[in-house]
Order: C-alpha cells, then structure tokens, then sequence
C-alpha cells in the first residue's frame, strides 16, 4: 500500500472514530474548558507563541526580519516551501517544476542554485537542519507541521549564529499547547495531485505532545516529474521545574523525484511539458531517506534563559543523474545559547552569547549511470565536514525608544576528502577557513508599532562540498576555492498604522570571492571566486485593508477587503571586473511581484485574485545570449476558515495558462554545447481544492 494511500485510510479511521465517540464524552461545558485556542499564549519554554515572536523581533532586530503565521499559507495550497513563503518579504523562491526542491534565495544568496540549497541557514525550532557542509534540503520541512516560520534577512540571523549572506529561516513547530487535539487535511488536484495529513496535540501534566503524519504524490505537470514523499513530524516537551524544560524532536522523511530536467529555448516554446530526454534515458532520479532526532533543554527565570540544543541526522541519498550518486551521511551538532536581560551603565542591556558546533561525514561513492542503475564504480570518497562558530549580540537600549546593537561572530570550518585509491588516483585533500563578521546596528520605535533601523555587517560563508567539487567531474577533487565574504549595508522601516502594515528595506552589498559557475575551459561546471560583485536591493512588502464594514456594521468583528503586497528589486552584478565589467549576473529576474487582494468575513470565509508578475526578462548565462521572458499569473482563491470544524478551500493557479520559466539553469555560455538546457517551465493552468478538519 502506497503511503498516500495508508495516510487517507488512518485519517478517515481517526474521523470516524472522533465521530462515534463523541456521545461519550464529558458534557460541553467540561469540553469548552478544556480546549485550546490558536490564540493562546504558548506556556513553552523552548518554542514562544506567535504573539511573543512578534513583539521580540520588533523590538531586537535592527533589520530585515518578520514572522509568517502557518494559518495564512493553510488557507490555500500547503505542498511545498514556495507555498509558504511567497510573501515572506525578502524571500526569493521558485520551484524547479512544481517540486519541493526550489531556488531559495535572500539577497541573491546561492544565486547559482537551483537545487540543494545553499547561503541561508535552516532551521527547525533554532536547531539547524543545514548539514555541516552548509548544504540543505527542502524535503526536510514539512509547512503544515510549522505553527509559524521566522526570517531573518541577511546578518539578522547572528542570534542564531547564521553568518551567510542570506540569513535564516527557522521553522517553529506545533507543540501540544497549540496544535488541535484531532486534525486531518486531505488535499487534491491537477496533475493527478494528492496530498494528506494528520495530526494530534495534548498536553497531560507537566508533559505536551505532537505528531504529525503527512503523505503526498503527484505526477506533475511535466512528463517525468513524479514525486512522492512521506514525513513524520513530532516532539514532546516536558518541565522538569517551573523554570526548566526539555522538549525531544523526531523527524523521518521518505522522499522520491522524477528529475525531467532543463530545456532549450526551442524545447521550451515547442512544449513546456516535456522532458529533457537524456534526463529519461538516465532515469534521473533524487531519492533519500533522512532520520533526524534532536534534543533542546532550556532554563530562564525571566531575565536570564540558558539552551542547550543536540542533533544528529542520518541521510541515504539514492541520486542517478549524469552519474549515480550514492552517499550516507551522518551529522551531529550543539547549540549552546545564554541570553540575558541585564544594566549597563545604568541602561537597559541584553545580551545574546553562544557557540554552535556541526561535523558531518559522508560516504560518496560514484557509479557509471546504466539507465538509472548502478554501473561500474567510478569513485569511493569519504567527506566529512566540521563547523566551529562563537556568536555574541549585545543590545543598549540608549533611550526608552532607541537602542544601539553590536554583535559579532568567529568562524572556523574545514572541509576533508578522503579518497580510497581507485584507478591508481588519490585525490585526498583538506581546506580550512576562517572568518570574522562583525556587526552593528540602530534601532529606533518611532511608535510602540513602528520602527526604523540600520545596520552595517560582515558576513562569511564557506563553501558546501556542491561548490568544492565539480558537478560532473567523474573523479571528484577538492577546487582550491576562498570563503565567500561580504561587506552590506541595510536601512529601513517596518510596522503598522491604523489599516497598513509594512516592511521595507534597502540594502547594498561588496561581495569578495562570490562563488559563481564562470565556464572554466574544460569544464563548464566548475565553481571558482569571482573578483567583486554588488548586490544591491530593495526588499517592500505592504499590507492594507482597503475597505471595512461591507456588509457588516460592528466595530471590531467586521468584514475586510485586504491587499496584501510583495516586492523585490534584485540588482546583482559584476564590479569592475576585468573580463565581465559591471555585468549583471544570471538567474535572477530584476522584478517580482506578488499580490493578494482577499474579501474576508468575520464568520471565516474569504476570496479573491493573487498575481504573480516577472516583469523583466532575465539572463540564462553570463555571455547574456538567453533569456528567460516576462511572465504574468493570475490565481483566484476561495474558501470558509475556523478554529475548530470542518474548513475548506478552493483554488485555481495561472489561469491563463501562460507558458512560463520561473527560474533557469545558469551557465557561462547558453550557445554552446548542451549548455542551452537551461529552462525550467513553471506548471500550467491548475485547480486545487482542500478539506480540513479540527477537533
């Protein structure tokens, strides 16, 4: 039985169940008291309410910075990363083809990924899910599991000890004070789409627990783009005392694609759902298995909160493409954090100190591709990775409404291949790096709701074994490659008045040895250090109730049309550089758009159109023969959203049925060879509906 299938069999048991039980249980009255509402302040020591997250991040980070709440993203399609965080202000991301796996990028962080990502920290709960290379998976995270997502854009992320370029983005999970006692979601649509979930949080004594179990498959809309996963989410939290508490993460998940790959322009236009054929006749495939379990104590007593955060993961990674990559990793790490609310100098002072620690070793073995199974083997490497990081933010509230930030971080990482002799060949090969990023910023409340802010910061991100290697080298050997650095600047403005709500930024950054893909002769393939490149951008989101009172008259249960508004300007480009100039670099559209207007009742319905709008083309290559073309989409979305009952949606995407490529391969030159395989089209017109239920 397929594990779709399992799943829909156990929710439908569990609704039964919850149904023919009902005439047993305690009268109503007993029930009312016992119930826990979305909006109740979470008692958890280890994971802070949606509210408390707000508050803090409003009023500590002199940045880019905001809370996605889950109950916004669930009222429409919920299967992938992309449906997440579409409106995360600052958030680039696109899905390769209708996948999990995406283009996740902050401020033209990983900026050549299209795959496996890289530039940004990961986390479940403030506990890393990157692997000690700095690489990630989006097939790790499970969005319905997620009671809200946090972003942190750029050097915002050092609370957590992120240095990269492009941040943070955490995951804060259900727990049993805030998830349902019964929910299941069923979810189906075009392309033969199905996708359920079910769940359950308690809390018994000093004890919570929550479980979640959530099956999905779909054929996709191109050819040859099946996937198929299965996740287990849960942990248990647990107060050894008023002011200590333990909570113990689980997470499994079973996750199977079908890689059509990228097309040419004329492919493309001839027929976007097609596949690549030598990506058919290699039966390309990414399939892996990953176990995670993690542990996180945490002590406060107010003023002062001490954590200790464990984990460990093992991941199998099944990959046929140009070869069949077969690697086992195991990682471990700790997190070890203080945060204080202290005086100094006679001033409000906080301070955050920590050091976080990940080592990773990889089994990597190479076989020649015989149609999607192992050949002869071509290489036997072990990999392993070690991360060392000391952080410390210190805040001085210099008045009751302005406050001065300073904050830096010491790095050390090294990167090991060991290779066991093959054909003669030893590649064995070590790399270490350092890096130091310091940090300083101003905030200041304008009102109890606004606040306006800078901030200077360094940044450093070593490189993933992805860029030390050459994708298709047929004997891997480590590149001699620097850390990539970056000197940014950030100013802006965030928070509400009356009926807008906003989050701007602008920021510019100096980038020194940015790993990019130049086309070395030989090998196309290969990542080297670029000279300096500038990123520059401006990251707008803006939220409005257009019109209250439609047809309602009450002051605060009123009905709404809301606008709800995301913008990016992304000008990422060469500095003088003696071969490209001040070139603008591939893969990145200079605009985007993303827009919602929504009517919502009081009573839980909602509808409206989005839009999604590319408005410039983009260049494929850095040579700039080939470019991926504007694109406009239109959605529409309606739907009836309660805390407890049945809920539902209906909704429909690209409307138009617009041919479009949302993101594209990035190569030095698109006119020669098979490097003009470089398209990636986005899903045609499509139609989902959902079903939810609480408990």
């Amino acid at each position: 039985m397929k594990p779709f299938s399992f799943l829909i069999l156990l929710a439908l048991s569990g609704a039964v169940l919850a149904q023919t039980a009902a005439p047993s249980i305690k009268p109503p009255t007993e029930l009312r008291e016992v119930v826990i509402t979305a909006d109740k302040e979470s008692p958890s020591l280890t994971v802070p309410s949606l509210a408390a997250k707000k508050a803090q991040l409003a009023k500590t980070i002199p940045g880019g910075a905001g809370v996605v709440d889950a109950e916004d993203y669930k009222r429409g399609r919920a299967s992938t990363l992309k449906d997440a965080l579409d409106f995360a202000p600052g958030v680039f991301i696109q899905s390769r083809f209708g996948a999990e796996e995406s283009r996740l990028s902050i401020r033209g962080s990983g900026i050549q990924r299209t795959f496996h990502g890289r530039g940004i920290w990961l986390m479940q709960d403030g506990v890393p899910l990157n692997l000690a290379d700095g690489g990630f998976d989006m097939q790790a995270v499970e969005p319905l599991s997620s009671n809200y997502i946090e972003v942190y854009r750029g050097a915002n992320a050092l609370q957590y000890g992120g240095t990269t370029l492009g941040g943070a983005v955490n995951f804060i999970s259900q727990t049993g004070h805030t998830a349902s006692p019964f929910q299941t979601r069923f979810e189906i649509g075009s392309f033969n789409t199905q996708r359920a979930q079910i769940s359950s949080g308690f809390v018994s004594g000093d004890t919570d627990v929550y479980a979640s179990i959530s099956a999905s498959h779909t054929d996709g809309f191109r050819d040859y783009s099946e996937q198929e996963s299965l996740r287990i989410f849960a942990n248990i939290g647990t107060k050894l005392s008023a002011n200590l508490e333990n909570r113990f993460y689980l997470t499994w998940v079973d996750s199977k694609s079908q890689l059509p790959g990228a097309l040419t322009k004329a492919q493309f236009e001839a027929n976007p759902q097609q596949a690549n054929p030598t990506g058919v006749a290699g039966q390309q495939r990414r399939d892996y298995q990953l176990l995670r379990l993690a542990n996180k104590l945490t002590f406060s007593d107010g003023d002062n909160s001490l954590a200790l955060s464990l984990f460990w993961s093992w991941k199998d990674l099944d990959h046929p493409i140009f070869q069949v990559i077969d690697q086992l990793s195991n990682d471990v790490g700790f997190d070890l954090r203080y945060d204080g609310h202290h005086h100094l100098f006679g001033l409000n002072n906080d301070l955050t100190v920590g050091l976080g620690f990940m080592y990773g070793n990889t089994a990597d073995n190479r076989y020649a591709n015989v149609s999607g199974q192992r050949g002869a083997l071509l290489a036997q490497n072990r990999t392993q990775s070690m991360n060392l990081n000391f952080y410390a933010q210190d805040q001085l509230h210099l008045t009751d409404t302005v406050s001065f930030i300073i904050g830096s971080s010491v790095t050390f990482a090294n990167r090991d291949l060991n290779e066991e002799t093959l054909f003669g060949l030893d590649n064995t090969d070590r790399q270490e790096f350092w890096g130091f990023s310091p940090k300083l910023g101003l905030l200041w409340e304008v009102t109890p709701k606004s606040q306006v802010y800078f901030n200077a910061s360094r940044s450093f991100e070593p490189p993933s074994f992805g860029e030390l290697t050459a994708i298709g080298a047929g004997f891997p050997s480590l590149v001699a490659l620097k850390p990539q650095t970056a000197t940014t600047l950030e100013i802006g403005t965030r928070g509400e008045a009356e009926r807008i709500a906003w989050d701007f930024s602008y920021y510019y950054a100096w980038l020194d040895d940015e790993m990019l893909t130049l086309g070395v002769p030989g090998n196309a393939t290969l990542t080297t250090n670029a000279g300096r490149t500038i990123h520059q951008g401006i990251e707008f989101a803006l939220n409005a109730d257009l019109w209250r009172n439609l047809t309602t008259a009450a002051a605060e249960d009123y009905d709404r049309l809301v606008l709800r508004q995301n913008f990016l300007w992304n000008d990422f480009r060469f500095a003088r550089d003696a071969r490209w100039g001040d070139r603008m670099l591939p893969g990145m559209p200079p605009f985007y758009y993303r827009a919602e207007l929504l009517y919502e009742h009081p009573s839980g319905f909602y509808f409206g159109p989005n839009v999604e709008w590319s408005s410039r083309r983009f260049a494929a290559d850095l040579a700039r023969t080939t470019f991926a073309d504007p694109y406009a989409l239109l959605g529409l979305k309606f739907g009836y959203k309660t805390k407890k009952g049945v809920s539902f949606f209906v909704e429909a995407r690209n409307l138009t049925d617009a041919a479009y490529s949302p993101t594209t391969g990035v190569v030095q030159n698109a006119t020669v060879g098979t490097a003009n395989q470089v398209f990636l089209p986005g899903d045609g017109r499509a139609f989902y509906s959902g079903v939810e239920f609480k408990w």
